[in-house]
């Protein structure tokens, strides 16, 4: 046998959480020295062993006590349960990791996050999702579908969109400079550029594309991230100039 302070040391439970196992009857030790001090076998270990892995799987002390106890308890069950409670979880924390994420990226774009704003994204990311589809559906053919994934998603950390937002957050920074200036021609040859690495060369499509983001109401329909008409009356009027320059 040995002693609490040993088993302490050798598995990193403090002795005030092995004496409150013994008072809850989790974990009773297998007998005490003369002077009151508990001591601990080898099954006692090994059930202690077992409470640390169930506490890992986030079963709570009371959860751990009934199935370390009731050797007819549906094992099997138990750990379906834990499993879905994770899943949730793990959707729970994605979902987080979106908006915080949104978050981030709405402060790259406009230097600022404004609360009644996120709130809108969140009601047109969620509520709308049937109307979005329907929109879609209406709007684009089976084989664009398959072009819209490849748009940016504000609510994304992946490289592109991250471009896609510094170039809309660059085009904002420098439109008091004026449709021809040397720092928004080139954000426009980039945004050109990366509009051709992403989608190929179907003229018809981005066509279609713009037409839908020059529109407030469609862009709404389609799932878009909001974009004041302003810049996108300038964004268009910019690429008319850089596409005359080019020819």
């Amino acid at each position: 046998m040995i002693s609490i302070k040993e088993v302490a040391k050798q598995t990193g439970v403090t002795v005030r959480t092995l004496r409150h196992y013994d008072h809850i009857g989790l974990l009773k030790p297998l007998g005490k020295t003369e002077g009151g001090h508990r001591l601990y076998g080898e099954d006692e270990m090994k059930k202690l062993q077992g409470i640390q892995f169930l506490k890992t799987l986030r079963f709570s002390l009371a959860e751990i006590k009934d199935l370390l106890d009731d050797n007819t308890h549906d094992w099997y069950m138990e750990l379906q349960n834990q499993l879905n409670y994770c899943i949730n979880e793990k959707q729970k924390l994605e979902q987080m990791e979106s908006l915080i994420r949104g978050l981030m990226n709405e402060f790259t774009i406009e230097g600022k996050n404004d609360l009644s704003h996120i709130q809108q994204l969140i009601r047109m990311y969620e509520d709308n999702s049937h109307e979005r589809e329907r929109f879609r559906q209406e709007r684009f053919t089976e084989k664009e579908h398959e072009l819209l994934d490849l748009l940016p998603n504000i609510n994304n950390g992946d490289p592109d969109t991250i471009e896609w937002v510094s170039l809309l957050a660059q085009i904002k920074k420098h439109m008091n400079k004026g449709v021809d200036s040397t720092e928004i021609q080139s954000i426009i040859r980039r945004m050109l550029e990366k509009e051709k690495e992403t989608f190929g060369n179907d003229p018809q499509f981005s066509e279609k594309l713009w037409e839908v983001r020059s529109s407030q109401e469609e862009s709404k329909k389609a799932g878009f991230y909001p974009i004041e008409q302003e810049v996108i009356e300038f964004v268009e009027e910019a690429t008319n100039f850089y596409l005359k320059g080019d020819k």
